[in-house]
């Protein structure tokens, strides 16, 4: 199993918004390698929880946040890679959708983000 951490200051969610990006109805998830010299142990999986003001009010953002931070306690450790940092950025879908799904959506980005994409693999030129 694999322990879980948090990202709290605004350089590590900085730094993770280089990494790969995945966006479900309800969460848009980013993930990217966790530095050499981050304070966590390189087999701890880190994540962070954000929610913007287009979201709404105050009420509504924490109430986002606390589902995210759930869905990751009962499904995270299981599904995210070990020396990976995560930022889930919560959508609109988050508070309306049912829990399940929300789940659901969270395993579904957690394997794609990990998932090798062809917009990644550059052609080698050729050479005359």
């Amino acid at each position: 199993m694999t322990a879980i951490g948090r990202l709290k200051t605004r350089p590590e969610f900085l730094y993770v918004r280089g990494g790969t990006r995945f966006t479900t109805p309800s969460l848009v998830l980013q993930a990217r390698r966790s530095r050499a010299g981050s304070p966590a142990t390189p087999t701890q999986a880190r994540f962070g929880f954000t929610a913007t003001k287009s979201l709404g009010g105050a009420v509504v953002r924490n109430r986002a946040r606390r589902r995210l931070k759930e869905a990751v306690r009962l499904t995270g450790s299981a599904h995210a890679s070990e020396g990976y940092d995560y930022v889930l950025i919560a959508r609109g879908g988050t508070v309306q959708r049912r829990f399940t799904d929300l789940i659901k959506d969270l395993e579904r980005a957690l394997a794609k983000v990990h998932e090798p994409s062809s917009a990644k693999r550059r052609r080698r030129p050729k050479s005359d």
